[in-house]
């Protein structure tokens, strides 16, 4: 059942409610019908889990050469700009959902990080959006689409108003791919002489104009922008799980590094189980300028031999 049609059903219920409440009980034949598909109703729902998160829903809007007031958004513009962010949505939820993605090919489970366009934005012109769920999310459950917005939204925060260190942050959770989605996107505006902004969650970035998208941009260009996957031998020093990282020994010249445990490692605090051995890890190192390397843990650790 739909998250939509879960809801039909209590509107349902509650309809039927108000409707007896005003009939009274001496008034057995009139009853008898609405008492029996409220029956019927209460079933239904009680069969289902109990309705986790709203969808993540969010506010795209754009402003610039391409863009008429209020009014409208060129057709071609407007089809390439949505299909470039949501494509960073996608890209990005993808990797939260199953770790890092490959340089290419199919991105796993696409069509289970979907966004709808549900109306336009009052005011400027710009697009709102909502997270598609076609099966109602168990209660607890988090979503990697609520996920990807908010990371989305914290990188092009960072790329206007933070330090490289503080960009760095931001860029160690997310893989090549899903970086290049994001140039993308921003190179969308540029070519187009646009800007844009977005509201999620009651938070807004926005940037002021195209000059604004293009020095963030050069912020993550690949020459401001370094990633290197490494391997390192050493021991780990300890893992913090619910914080999940870690510090960890490097052999070869004794330094000692921190980073992040990836998506890849369910539970981080199992890799405490290998304090004080010798182990084998691939990290992801992640420099933004002259700041500081930021570390992933990629991959499971292995023994050293």
């Amino acid at each position: 059942m739909t998250r939509n049609e879960h809801l039909q059903l209590v509107v349902e219920q509650k309809e039927l409610m108000l409707m007896l409440s005003h009939i009274p009980a001496s008034a057995a034949l009139d009853r008898m019908g609405l008492e029996e598909r409220l029956k019927e109703l209460e079933g239904l729902i009680g069969k289902e889990p109990k309705l986790g998160p709203e969808p993540a829903r969010a506010r795209v809007t754009f402003r610039g050469k391409p863009v008429v007031a209020s009014h409208g958004i060129f057709a071609e513009f407007g089809v390439e700009a949505m299909k470039s962010f949501t494509d960073v949505v996608t890209a990005m939820a993808a990797s939260h959902a199953t770790g890092p993605l490959k340089p290419k090919g199919p991105i796993p489970n696409k069509e289970e990080h979907q966004l709808l366009i549900t109306n336009t934005v009052p005011g400027s012109f710009g697009f709102e959006v909502e997270e598609y769920q076609d099966e109602l999310p168990l209660e607890g459950d988090g979503s990697s689409v609520a996920v990807a917005l908010e990371k989305t939204q914290a990188i092009l925060d960072r790329t206007r108003e933070s330090n490289d260190d503080e960009l760095a942050d931001v860029l160690s959770e997310i893989d090549g791919r899903t970086l290049n989605a994001v140039r993308t996107f921003l190179k969308v505006m540029v070519e187009a002489e646009a800007s844009c902004g977005l509201e999620y969650r009651e938070r807004k970035v926005r940037f002021t104009d195209p000059g604004d998208v293009q020095r963030s941009l050069q912020r993550l260009g690949e020459q401001n922008v370094k990633e290197t996957g490494m391997g390192l031998a050493g021991q780990f020093l300890g893992v913090l799980p619910q914080h999940r990282t870690f510090e960890f020994q490097v052999q070869d010249d004794n330094r000692v590094i921190t980073g992040k445990v990836g998506p890849c490692i369910e539970d981080a605090g199992k890799l405490n189980a290998l304090l004080g051995e010798r182990v084998k890890i691939k990290v992801m190192e992640t420099r933004v300028g002259s700041g500081r390397p930021r570390y992933v843990l990629t991959e499971q650790p292995e023994k050293a031999q």
